[in-house]
């Protein structure tokens, strides 16, 4: 069935091609508007088939900044296989620095996999899970906690029932170079970008490369580095493209399950937290967590929060004004390989 997403790319054409996938959407001001959404397509010869996408949340910046440059660095004659990016896949979300798409309130991360007749945001996940996916060995989809969280710098997979591909996919976090990694537990049925990774066939990656609706020199370097090791890895290149100081991975990986709903702390109620710990603290059942403020009661002492599990801290909330349902922090649970 016909989306009405028009891609201009050939994927089996050697070569550089760049171009706008287009999602026809009317809207008030122009009945026949169009949601362009850049794409960059690579390929010299056989090899590895590698896609890169950021911007599945807008306001998450390492991965856009990062693949833009990628984009403007990348040469064909000096790599092997393809490499397909995205580096601002929900672009309307992008450029009003919001998490949804503000067209259809649409979150890309939630949205797989999508409906050819859907929303724009719908369209685009179809698109991606049974059109662009498949035709790739691995997805690296980067985040970031974005303008509302905190969280510790690390990569992601989804865990995988076929054994050979969860291992490739551990190896392949080892060789990001992070010191955390954790294993996401949502199912097969997950409307993630790794679950579509993992429908299409492909190897699917991710990670939490920042926060804050911000980049820091830190979080680029270590976004960048990942970038490059993978493509290193997969063989792809032979040289670093990105990163200014780069150096192999060195060091253990830690893996962390985050998998139960009593891993997080959530406000029950309008408030102001307060966190005590700091990310990547190692925690017990029953440490405290932080407090909960009412600046509306002002009589009334803050309450102090615990948590109700062991592990090490992976998030918190950074806006201090909270809203019932929020989530103000997490532990992860610490995994043997």
């Amino acid at each position: 069935m016909h989306s009405g997403l028009v891609n201009p790319i050939d994927l089996s054409r050697d070569g550089r091609q760049a171009g706008d996938l287009a999602i026809p959407f009317s809207i008030d001001r122009s009945p026949y508007y169009q949601i362009r959404i850049p794409i960059l397509r690579v390929k010299n010869g056989q090899g590895p088939s590698l896609l890169l996408m950021a911007g599945n949340h807008g306001d998450e910046y390492e991965g856009e900044l990062q693949l833009a440059r990628l984009m403007r660095l990348l040469d064909p004659a000096r790599m092997r296989g393809a490499i397909t990016i995205l580096p601002a896949a929900n672009l309307p979300a992008v450029m009003a620095a919001k998490r949804c798409s503000p067209f259809d309130g649409g979150n890309l991360n939630r949205a797989f996999p999508g409906e050819p007749l859907g929303t724009p945001t719908a369209r685009l996940a179809h698109f991606l899970e049974t059109h662009l996916f498949p035709h790739h060995d691995v997805v690296l989809d980067l985040h970031a906690g974005g303008t509302s969280m905190a969280h510790l710098p690390c990569t992601l997979i989804e865990r995988q029932a076929d054994p050979a591909r969860f291992e490739r996919a551990v190896e392949l976090l080892r060789v990001m170079g992070g010191a955390h990694a954790f294993i996401a537990d949502n199912g097969p049925a997950a409307p993630t970008s790794m679950g579509a990774a993992g429908r299409a066939g492909a190897i699917g990656l991710s990670g939490e490369f920042g926060g804050g609706g911000t980049v820091t020199p830190a979080s680029m370097r270590f976004t960048a580095a990942a970038i490059d090791r993978l493509l290193l890895a997969l063989g792809m290149v032979d040289t670093p493209i990105l990163s200014r100081d780069f150096a192999p991975a060195s060091g253990p990986l830690q893996l962390l399950s985050l998998s139960r709903h009593s891993q997080g702390i959530y406000a029950q109620r309008r408030g102001w937290f307060e966190p005590a710990v700091a990310l990547g603290a190692m925690v017990s059942a029953g440490d405290l967590a932080g407090w909960y403020h009412d600046l509306e009661r002002l009589e009334q002492p803050e309450e102090p929060l615990h948590f109700a599990e062991p592990g090490i801290v992976i998030s918190h909330r950074l806006h201090c004004d909270s809203q019932a349902g929020d989530c103000l922090i997490q532990v992860a649970e610490p995994i043997a390989a």
